[in-house]
């Protein structure tokens, strides 16, 4: 069995989207603790957007991003709860060539260390779409810190052993085209 991962760091292009009715540049600490996480890591953001929790506003931005050849991890922020509003899963899983079902598993189990059962409410998802990587986590901050700190500051290092999600990547996949 293969190993998935490498000595030399491989720095992504990641796309933050904040889903929240009421935040804006300003007040959007979530998204910021993310873009500031993506650059303390050596990542790059691509972009960085908010929307309102509108389904189908939601599928375009994320759409769009995932048929960009040059995003390869997308991080959404909110819209993972119960409430009516709440429809980040309902817009994105449509979307999901494969589901990463560990992903809320691991979240709610890291989660449940910090807030105890309230982490039920949590409906973060993530998958693969067109080699892209997108990660759902609920709006909060401290949320944000646990997704990243948790799971992706590690599964977005291709030096991370025995695996990470580098090799399922579009940079990766193009890499493997170009040794043929």
């Amino acid at each position: 069995m293969g190993k998935h991962s490498q000595k030399d760091f491989v720095p992504l292009s990641i796309a933050v989207l904040t889903v929240s009715d009421t935040r804006d540049e300003t007040t959007d600490t979530s998204g910021q603790y993310l873009v500031n996480a993506i650059e303390q890591a050596g990542h790059t953001l691509h972009s960085r957007c908010i929307s309102k929790d509108d389904i189908y506003q939601l599928r375009a931005i994320v759409s769009a991003w995932i048929a960009d050849n040059t995003v390869q991890v997308i991080l959404v922020t909110g819209g993972t709860g119960f409430t009516d509003r709440d429809s980040t899963p309902e817009a994105l899983l449509p979307l999901f060539d494969k589901t990463v079902d560990g992903f809320g598993e691991l979240f709610r189990h890291i989660s449940f260390q910090e807030i105890g059962t309230s982490t039920l409410q949590s409906r973060a998802i993530a998958g693969l779409a067109n080699h892209t990587l997108i990660c759902c986590l609920p709006g909060s901050t401290g949320a944000c810190r646990t997704g990243w700190d948790g799971i992706l500051q590690q599964q977005l290092d291709a030096r991370h052993g025995p695996c990470n999600f580098i090799p399922h990547l579009k940079l990766a996949v193009a890499q493997c085209d170009t040794r043929q």
